[in-house]
């Protein structure tokens, strides 16, 4: 079985990341990116008081959140140079609540293509328990 390449074209790696999110509503949520691989990025985020609603559950939006974090990072690590991707549309389906520890998200592509790209985003439980899966519509644009 040949090993897929990356696809992943910007070298930013996981510090570079991190040091992005500085000063941000990613940062401000304690989001951390914590893995990439040749067909994923994964980041963390915890359920604590910046992440839940008045009921003690973690909240839909931060959910989508971290969910549009990650699916706009890895895409624009699939961009080419003097390109960026921003976001079109995005949907959640929150399917287990989750009241507390760290969930984890995982962006993979469904389509990248020159205009556009799609992404799904899977978010799980401390335990590996499906919370919520999104997905993610980028269009490609000229950066600047």
């Amino acid at each position: 079985m040949t090993p897929q390449p990356s696809i992943f074209r910007r070298g930013l790696d996981l510090a570079a990341l991190n040091a992005l999110s500085k000063g941000t509503a990613i940062e401000a949520l304690g989001i951390e990116f914590v893995d990439i691989g040749d067909d994923r990025l994964v980041a963390t985020m915890p359920v604590d008081p910046r992440t839940v609603q008045p009921y003690g559950l973690l909240h839909g939006g931060a959910s989508v959140l971290l969910a549009e974090t990650l699916g706009s990072s890895a895409g624009n690590m699939c961009v080419a140079e003097g390109e960026v991707c921003v976001g079109l549309e995005i949907n959640a389906n929150h399917v287990r609540a989750v009241r507390e520890g760290r969930v984890t998200g995982t962006a993979r592509p469904l389509h990248i293509g020159r205009s556009t790209h799609v992404w799904e985003i899977r978010i799980e439980d401390a335990r590996g328990r499906l919370a919520c899966v999104s997905r993610l519509t980028l269009a490609v644009v000229p950066a600047g």
